[in-house]
């Protein structure tokens, strides 16, 4: 199965990124505007006016260093995860990012490695307090 990686180094403590990753409101930070969140933790976010709607749950056990979401829908998302790791050093925190359990490496696959390169420095900007807001607004639009 192929899996999307990325590294990324952000000046701000883990402290501060961890809920910009492991909750809805932080995701709505910087990836997706339209965000819901049920009471048992799972969220829903919607894109290109809820064309796409991801859910993701949590897995059980968040720890202050890692945050992984399990896909529950999405037609090459479903049953997929996505696990930000977080890896402190000094001033400054090393994000490991991987969305893994791909089926295979299609074109929207290709397409989403792409975009989630994209989405970590959004994630830099806003834990180093230069946010530029989500990625995916409610509108239609990708800005």
């Amino acid at each position: 199965m192929p899996d999307i990686a990325h590294h990324i180094v952000i000046e701000a403590t883990a402290d501060a990124i961890f809920p910009l990753v492991a909750t809805g409101e932080g995701l709505a930070q910087w990836w997706a505007e339209d965000m819901s969140q049920a009471p048992d933790g799972s969220v829903e976010l919607g894109f290109f006016d809820r064309a796409t709607v991801y859910r993701l749950r949590p897995q059980t056990q968040l720890t202050p260093r890692r945050a992984t979401w399990v896909c529950e829908t999405g037609k090459e998302w479903v049953n997929t995860r996505l696990m930000f790791e977080l890896l402190p050093k000094g001033a400054e925190t090393g994000v490991r990012f991987t969305h893994s359990g791909w089926r295979e490496a299609t074109e929207y696959f290709v397409s989403c490695n792409t975009t989630w390169g994209g989405l970590l420095f959004r994630l830099r900007a806003e834990a180093e307090g230069r946010g530029v807001g989500p990625l995916f607004r409610k509108s239609s639009r990708a800005y």
